[in-house]
């Protein structure tokens, strides 16, 4: 709310009916735009610090397709070898992540990188990593048909084959069948 200031004219005290048109205090009217965008922002960060999370409900937890993880992992470094990349060392905390972010695919019923800075952040502040990559993908049924589509996409293919040293992936199935996949990367 913004305070309307009347101003007297020259001769006010003659004429006290004599004034100026309406003007806005400005210095007023900025104090109480910075007050009001200060409670919105306050009242923001109260909300955030709640239990409530914009996970649904009831997270699926599924479980994991470990043959198919351990064939993806097997695949990716057959192919970093032929290409003369070393091999990625598998990464529990990575596997944590990504077994998170699977469960959050399949909740939502998208492939997505949703959240993806902050789990980067994470495994960088963990391991002192010095980058951070991920390939998701769903509805494949194979091993072998989730990494031929990552290696004909080129960001994904670059991934694989990119500079890291550690890696994880998780592969679950959802409870309508289909596979939702998460591999981490990182460069230790």
């Amino acid at each position: 709310m913004c305070i309307i200031i009347l101003r007297p004219r020259a001769g006010y005290e003659k004429n006290p009916h004599s004034f100026y048109w309406p003007t806005y205090r400005i210095e007023h009217c900025m104090k109480m735009r910075m007050q009001s965008a200060f409670l919105v922002f306050f009242a923001l960060a109260i909300a955030s610090c709640s239990k409530d999370s914009t996970m649904p409900a009831n997270p699926i937890e599924a479980e994991n397709v470990q043959a198919v993880e351990g064939a993806i992992l097997e695949l990716v470094n057959q192919h970093r070898q032929a290409i003369g990349a070393d091999p990625l060392a598998f990464s529990e905390l990575a596997y944590s992540y990504a077994n998170q972010h699977t469960d959050y695919m399949i909740a939502t019923g998208n492939t997505s990188h949703d959240d993806f800075n902050a789990r980067a952040s994470k495994i960088a502040e963990a391991t002192d990593a010095k980058s951070v990559a991920e390939n998701v993908a769903r509805n494949y049924d194979t091993a072998q048909e989730a990494f031929d589509a990552w290696m004909a996409s080129a960001s994904h293919k670059s991934t694989l084959e990119g500079s890291f040293s550690h890696t994880a992936v998780s592969v679950k199935r959802a409870p309508d069948g289909k596979l939702y996949f998460t591999q981490l990367f990182y460069l230790q």
